[in-house]
C-alpha cells in the first residue's frame, strides 16, 4: 500500500503540539468563566444521545486543529471505504462490513461484487424461526420436556456480546428462560453453570466460527458427555445443541443437525459480532422483535456516522478528544462508568472491542509507531465505583477521562432512588472538572493541617452521554457508537483496528505445553529455565512418580 507520513510527522500533528503547550495547564474553570455559555455550547445530540463535551480541557481552537488532523488522516475516506466494503483490514486482506449485520433488507453492500445482505436477513430469518419454536415449546428436548435452560458457550466476541447484551437487556427478557454463559476453560466455570441445571430441559449454543476453538469446545465436549452422561443416547445430542459456525463438517461429526447451524461470515469480527447469529442468545432472551430494534440502533448510529460533517459526529468528536488526552496529556485509561446497573458488563464488553482493536504497535504500512495508540478501558456502574476508585480519579496523581453514561428514565422507577442516582451522576461530572479549592476548604472552617488532604485540584475531564431510557434500540446505538469511536481512532493512528495477531502466540505456545502437562512420563522440556520449573512443578503435583 503507499506509504504515508507517520503520524507524528504531519504538520497537524505538530500544530496540535504546539498549541497543547500553550494551554495543557488552563483550567477548566477558568474556560468555564470566560465562556458562561459552554456548557451548553460544547454538546451535540444524535440518534438519542445527548454529548455535554464542555467539561473537556480544550477550546474551540483544539477542536479545529483536531478536525484538520482527522482530514489529513483522510478520515472520511476510510470511513466510505470502510462501508464500501473494501478489504481494510489489510493483514487478512478481508472486508469490515459489522454494519452490514444491522443493514436494511433493501440495502446493497457489496463484498467482491456479491451483495451480502440478503444473506445476512437469511440468517436473520432462521434465528427468529428457531427463536419461535423455542418460546413456543415447539422444540422440545430428547425426552420431550420444553427447553428452559439456555447455555452460550464461547469465548471472547462469542461470549462478552451476548452476556453484555443480556444483562443489559434483562428488562425485557423471557422471564420463564433461564440463561447461562460459558468461556473460561476452567473446570469450575463448566461445574458451576450447569451444577443446577435438568439436562433434559438445556439447550446449549455452541459459538465458534471454525468449531475448532479450543476453550470453547473443550467445553462443548465437556457439556455434551454432562448430557449422555444424563439422557444415554448419542441422538439426544441434536435435540440440546445448535452451533454458530461456518463449519458444517465439524457440526455435524459433533452430532449437531446442520439444518441447526446458523452462520456468519468473515468480514465480521468476533468483537463485532454480537449482532450477527452470536446474538442467537440474545434474540432467545428479548425476542425477535425487540432484536430487530437493537439492530435498528446500531444502524442509526451507523449512518450518522457515514453521513454527519465532523464537529456534529458523535463517534469522531469522542474519538478525537481520546486522541488529544491519549497522545498529548500522556493519559493511559479511560473509566466508562454507567449509571445503570442493567449496563454493569459494558465496560467488560468495551475493553476487548477497544483494546483488541486497537492495541497495536505497528501502521498499516508496517512501520513501528512512535507514539501511544490504544488506551486502557475499564470501569463499574455507578455509584459502586464511587465507593471504590473514585477517589482516585479526584484526588490521585494519575490523570482519567471519564465516560459517565446515565438515562433519564428508570426502567424500575423505586421511590427517589433515579433522583439519587442521577444527582450523583451530575454531582460527580461536576466534582472532578472544577474541584474544591483549598480556600473553599479554609472557608468551611478546616484547620490549615487539614486543607490540602480536603482540596480538590479539579480539572478532571469527563464525557456525559444523556440517553431518555435503556432500550434495545439506545443499546444499539451506545455499542455501535464505541465501535465507530475505536475505528477512528485507529485511522489516525494509521493502524488495523481489524486484526488481533497479538492473541495467538499464547495459544501456539499453550499448545505445546499441554502434552507436556499431561505426557505419563518426565517430557524433555526445551523451554526457558522459568517456565521448564513451573511445568515441573506442576507436575509434581499432578502426576504420581513413575517407576
Amino acid at each position: 500500500m503507499t506509504e504515508r507520513p507517520l503520524l507524528t510527522q504531519r504538520p497537524a500533528w505538530a500544530a496540535l503540539q504546539a498549541h497543547f503547550a500553550r494551554i495543557q495547564k488552563v483550567h477548566l474553570r477558568e474556560l468555564f468563566a470566560a465562556d458562561p455559555a459552554r456548557g451548553s455550547r460544547l454538546t451535540a445530540e444524535a440518534v438519542g444521545i445527548y454529548l455535554d463535551y464542555s467539561k473537556n480541557r480544550l477550546t474551540e481552537e483544539t477542536l479545529q486543529l483536531l478536525f484538520a488532523l482527522a482530514d489529513a488522516c483522510d478520515l472520511r475516506g476510510r470511513i466510505d471505504a470502510m462501508f464500501r466494503g473494501e478489504k481494510i483490514n489489510i493483514t487478512e486482506n478481508r472486508a469490515v462490513l459489522h454494519t452490514a449485520l444491522r443493514a436494511p433488507r433493501h440495502a446493497t453492500i457489496l463484498v467482491d461484487g456479491h451483495n451480502v445482505v440478503p444473506e445476512v436477513h437469511t440468517v436473520l430469518e432462521a434465528m427468529r424461526a428457531f427463536v419461535e419454536r423455542i418460546h413456543t415449546h415447539q422444540w422440545k428436548g430428547f425426552t420431550g420436556k420444553p427447553i428452559r435452560n439456555i447455555v452460550n458457550i464461547g469465548i471472547g466476541g462469542s461470549d462478552l456480546g451476548p452476556v453484555m447484551a443480556h444483562e443489559a437487556l434483562r428488562f425485557y427478557a423471557q422471564r420463564d428462560l433461564n440463561f447461562r454463559f460459558l468461556s473460561n476453560v476452567d473446570g469450575t466455570d463448566f461445574a458451576e453453570t450447569v451444577r443446577d441445571l435438568d439436562p433434559a430441559e438445556t439447550l446449549f449454543i455452541v459459538c465458534s466460527k471454525t468449531f475448532t476453538t479450543l476453550e470453547t469446545m473443550t467445553n462443548a465436549a465437556s457439556a455434551r458427555q454432562w448430557l449422555l452422561a444424563a439422557l444415554r443416547d448419542p441422538a439426544s445430542v441434536a435435540r440440546h445443541f445448535v452451533a454458530v459456525s461456518t463449519n458444517a463438517a465439524e457440526v455435524r461429526k459433533f452430532g449437531i443437525d446442520p439444518a441447526n447451524m446458523f452462520g456468519f461470515w468473515d468480514w465480521v469480527g468476533g468483537r463485532y459480532s454480537m449482532d450477527s447469529a452470536v446474538g442467537l442468545a440474545t434474540m432467545l432472551a428479548i425476542g425477535p422483535q425487540h432484536f430487530r430494534d437493537m439492530l435498528a440502533g446500531f444502524h442509526a448510529m451507523d449512518e450518522h456516522f457515514r453521513t454527519t460533517p465532523f464537529p456534529q459526529n458523535l463517534p469522531v468528536l469522542l474519538g478525537l478528544i481520546g486522541i488529544w488526552y491519549g497522545n498529548f496529556f500522556g493519559a493511559e485509561t479511560v473509566a466508562v462508568l454507567p449509571y445503570d446497573q442493567y449496563l454493569k458488563r459494558f465496560p467488560a464488553y468495551l475493553q476487548q472491542l477497544t483494546m483488541e482493536s486497537n492495541g497495536k504497535r505497528v501502521t498499516l504500512a508496517g512501520v513501528e509507531v512512535d507514539y501511544q495508540t490504544g488506551s486502557i478501558y475499564w470501569g463499574e456502574p455507578g455509584t459502586n465505583g464511587q465507593h471504590s476508585f473514585y477517589q482516585l480519579i479526584h484526588q490521585g496523581t494519575k490523570l482519567i477521562p471519564c465516560d459517565f453514561i446515565a438515562f433519564c428514565q428508570s426502567l424500575n422507577p423505586v421511590g427517589r432512588h433515579h433522583d439519587l442516582l442521577m444527582a450523583n451522576v451530575f454531582a460527580q461530572a461536576e466534582a472532578l472538572a472544577f474541584g474544591k479549592t483549598a480556600d473553599e476548604v479554609r472557608a468551611e472552617g478546616v484547620p490549615e493541617w487539614l486543607v490540602l488532604h480536603k482540596t480538590f485540584p479539579g480539572n478532571r475531564p469527563s464525557n456525559l452521554l444523556l440517553l431518555e431510557k435503556l432500550t434495545p434500540f439506545t443499546l444499539g446505538t451506545l455499542v455501535a457508537l464505541y465501535e465507530h469511536i475505536v475505528f477512528t481512532q485507529g485511522v489516525i493512528w494509521d493502524i488495523d483496528s481489524f486484526d488481533q495477531w497479538g492473541v495467538e502466540l499464547g495459544k501456539v505456545l499453550a499448545s505445546k505445553i499441554v502434552p507436556e502437562l499431561e505426557a505419563a512420563h518426565e517430557p524433555d522440556l526445551q523451554h526457558d529455565s522459568s517456565t521448564n520449573t513451573l511445568i515441573r512443578r506442576y507436575r509434581r503435583f499432578t502426576k504420581p512418580p513413575t517407576p
